[in-house]
């Protein structure tokens, strides 16, 4: 079987490292001439460093991450409630008891790094893929440089490939009206390795510890707002200032993102599959991306390698719902 992978971020590389690891053939077609930069997402959840282990993909990121064992939620400077992940005993957090904070490039880095120790061939970069079709006995993806072929095609390259396929066209779209404004910036607070969460009548504050001595900081924006890109450090130090009661000076850029919510309604029909945010995403916490699709990594690839037809491969996949709507103002999370 050969699989075509369109997108090579996290999960799509993820995917094409387990491949390789497995011994099954396949290509992965990408858009950017190069990985993206930045920090964007910065939480690797247990269930999807337990998924990564195999990969060797879990010890790169245990050795450049940061681990966080708690967070606290806080009123007024106070601490009302504090959550220890160690406090969970089964499942992957038995294992992990944490979550693992890295800027997104540094773990997109580690998982190309452990798909090039099994083989795996790089993206194919600078490819936009257009369209792909099932064909029945197997798929054809056209891209603006000619067309490729495969017995089964993976749309892993996020929300910017829901337009490629009828599986990623067919979905439940809703956006929301809320906005943030985010940083990553020195952190001069005594909160170290903890995630805290600020509860003010303005709108919630959240802060998350990053490796390299920084935090990010990700504030509620009131709906309707005037501010523009000028302003958003200001309006990000206002919050960290109004609403944590600590000095916000270090903020000096600052940027601002809207949510919404999109569900498609099947992930498989026939050969092609989609995963990560091209078939679900609950923002303001983003996609699902390596976490709820880790089992699915686990288990295509062995049914690849045997032979399994795609229609096999997950019969236990959900199909549609992906959650409740988001309480307005909370949870921007750590996935963005």
């Amino acid at each position: 079987m050969r699989v075509v992978i369109v997108g090579a971020g996290p999960v799509g590389t993820l995917l094409g490292a387990e491949l390789a690891r497995l011994g099954v053939e396949h290509v992965t077609l990408e858009a950017r001439e190069a990985p993206g930069a930045g920090s964007r997402a910065i939480g690797i959840h247990s269930a999807a460093l337990s998924a990564m282990s195999a990969s060797g993909v879990t010890d790169r990121i245990l050795a450049a991450c940061l681990q966080v064992r708690e967070g606290e939620a806080r009123v007024g400077g106070r601490t009302v409630t504090t959550i220890r992940f160690g406090a969970v005993r089964t499942g992957s957090l038995a294992s992990f008891p944490f979550v693992a904070t890295l800027p997104q490039a540094a773990t997109e880095a580690a998982i190309a790094g452990a798909a090039a120790d099994h083989g795996a061939a790089a993206p194919q970069r600078g490819i936009r893929v257009l369209e792909v079709i099932d064909e029945g006995s197997s798929c054809r993806v056209i891209t603006d440089r000619g067309e490729v072929r495969g017995d089964a095609v993976v749309i892993a390259a996020g929300s910017r490939s829901r337009r490629i396929s009828s599986l990623t066209r067919d979905g439940k779209r809703r956006a929301y009206p809320d906005r943030y404004v985010m940083a990553d910036a020195p952190d001069d607070t005594d909160d170290g390795p903890r995630a805290i969460v600020h509860l003010h009548p303005d709108g919630v504050l959240e802060s998350f510890p990053l490796p390299g001595g920084l935090r990010r900081y990700v504030a509620w924006h009131r709906p309707g707002s005037t501010a523009t890109a000028t302003d958003d450090a200001a309006t990000l130090r206002d919050a960290v200032s109004r609403r944590a009661g600590s000095s916000a000076d270090m903020i000096t850029t600052a940027t601002t993102f809207g949510v919404g919510r999109f569900v498609a309604r099947r992930m498989l029909r026939g050969r092609v599959l989609a995963i990560g945010d091209a078939a679900h995403e609950v923002s303001p916490i983003g996609g699902q991306g390596s976490t709820s699709d880790s089992s699915m990594r686990r288990r295509s690839p062995r049914c690849s390698r045997s032979g399994a037809e795609p229609a096999s491969l997950l019969p236990s996949l959900p199909r549609g719902n992906a959650g409740e709507d988001p309480p307005r103002g909370l949870q921007p999370g750590l996935r963005r």
